[in-house]
């Protein structure tokens, strides 16, 4: 294990860390307000702790699979533990493992909160907890990758690391270039919601924080009833730039290189489409008595169905309230997710065309045993190596998923609320049903449980392999695992 390369990458993030917290420093100041003061104090510490970490430079600059997975997943730990400190400490979230689960949450893009008034946080505060789901939706190694040349051809581990999917590519030849592109496909989609929810009516603040939100799939919002009070247009606009928040950013290159045919030939993009109509279809007509009307069973349904698909969490209903059928498909979306290469959670659409299709294989080969028969996707042939990668995630993430219900229900609450809270972190969505449902929060789950929770998230975001590989001792032993 190159443990100098690894601490170099720690004190790297760390620096970024203490930047990125210089925004709601400002945001304090602006606002008058002395929780602004925790927020650059928190930067100076990151800065000094990136320093003392990062300050040789390592003689092996290579970084080999082992160490790419180890560096991902102890950044992800050590932003959150910085990042939670200053939350805390300015009072808004007095005790620090709340602190720590709404940090966490943040990053992770989960949206889930143990604040039951979110309405009386600071400004600096209610800034930085959704800056995190911009910072972590497209992943702050990717923001590392577009700024800094580091390690050459050996960050592609980093990438596959931190990215969502069953198979990471580079769109251009090199790595540094990928994450530039990425990043600006990024910030274009952030800057055009901010400035179309402030031409709607959105107060500025509002608009950035709804922003951060929406195109970082995470669902923190300033207000106790989500996006609720706010007008039916601006909810039409948060809908769209939900749905397109859970697109693969492939498809927004294609669209850069004027390849239109190509985009949409890609058939996880056109199954996320048809996913979204049909269920806000369904929907619609199942919730239509509560509203009575089309329109706002309409808009409410596609907002829902958006909001949970993308795993981005915000509400303009009680959808607990709402019937069984429409509660079922919503759950089920919870599991499905979005596009891979985007910034949602869940287990992907690509996943699930990839499993179907290895189903009607097998299917196939009981009937025609001789047969030679290719997984194909996109024209393409699905490897091996991507096939067992599926069938290995999804194994492991109804165990780890089991494993957690059966742990927080030491809690005693009803089924319901247990299972859907699992549900929600592991798939970085926030809402469940019942008492985690969009009107309820996390915050009477014991500390225990919370820490659980914390864990799924983690995983969830970083798609399993990176956490669970911090646990295996042979990792930490010796230097092959190329």
């Amino acid at each position: 294990m190159n443990y100098a390369m690894i601490l170099y990458i720690l004190g790297a993030v760390l620096k970024f860390e203490s930047l990125f917290l210089l925004l709601p420093s400002l945001v304090g100041l602006i606002y008058g307000e002395r929780s602004g003061l925790y927020y650059l104090g928190t930067a100076l510490l990151c800065l000094v702790c990136g320093m003392i970490l990062g300050h040789k430079k390592p003689e092996e600059m290579m970084l080999y699979t082992r160490e790419g997975f180890v560096s991902v997943a102890l950044s992800w730990l050590i932003m959150s533990v910085f990042g939670a400190l200053p939350m805390c400490l300015c009072g808004d979230i007095p005790f620090y493992v709340d602190s720590l689960f709404e940090t966490i949450s943040g990053f992770t893009t989960t949206g889930a909160s143990i604040c039951i008034n979110v309405e009386i946080l600071t400004h600096a505060t209610q800034f930085w907890r959704s800056f995190t789901h911009w910072i972590g939706g497209m992943g702050v190694f990717v923001f590392i990758m577009a700024i800094l040349p580091m390690m050459g051809g050996s960050t592609m581990n980093l990438m596959k690391a931190e990215s969502p999917g069953p198979s990471v590519s580079k769109l251009v030849p090199h790595v540094k270039d990928t994450a530039k592109i990425l990043y600006g496909m990024y910030i274009a989609l952030t800057v055009a919601e901010i400035v179309i929810l402030i031409v709607c009516g959105m107060p500025l603040f509002d608009s950035f924080i709804t922003t951060f939100g929406t195109v970082g799939t995470g669902g923190f919002g300033i207000k106790c009833d989500s996006i609720a009070p706010y007008s039916p247009v601006i909810q039409i606009v948060v809908t769209v730039f939900m749905i397109l928040s859970g697109i693969n950013y492939t498809a927004y290159f294609l669209v850069l290189c004027r390849k239109f045919k190509e985009v949409f030939g890609i058939e996880e993009v056109r199954w996320y489409l048809g996913i979204i109509v049909g269920a806000s279809l369904i929907i619609a007509v199942n919730i239509q008595h509560i509203y009575g009307g089309w329109g706002v069973s309409l808009r409410h349904s596609f907002f829902q169905v958006a909001s949970i698909i993308t795993t981005t969490g915000f509400a303009t209903a009680d959808f607990d309230r709402w019937p069984m059928l429409s509660k079922t498909i919503l759950v089920l979306l919870m599991f499905m997710g979005a596009c891979a290469g985007s910034t949602g959670g869940g287990i992907k659409v690509s996943r699930l065309i990839i499993l179907n299709r290895a189903v009607k294989k097998e299917l196939s080969l009981i009937i025609h045993p001789r047969e030679i028969k290719k997984i194909r996707m996109d024209g393409h042939v699905i490897e091996h190596e991507v096939l067992r990668n599926t069938n290995v995630f999804l194994v492991i993430y109804f165990l780890v998923m089991f494993a957690s219900v059966l742990l927080i229900s030491v809690d005693d609450f009803s089924f319901t609320t247990n299972f859907t809270a699992v549900v929600s972190a592991i798939n970085n969505i926030g809402p469940g049903l019942d008492m985690v449902g969009p009107t309820g929060n996390f915050a009477a789950f014991s500390a225990f449980s919370k820490f659980v929770l914390m864990f799924d998230m983690l995983a969830g975001r970083l798609e399993l392999f990176p956490i669970l590989v911090l646990m295996l001792p042979k990792v930490w032993l010796g230097r092959d695992g190329r």
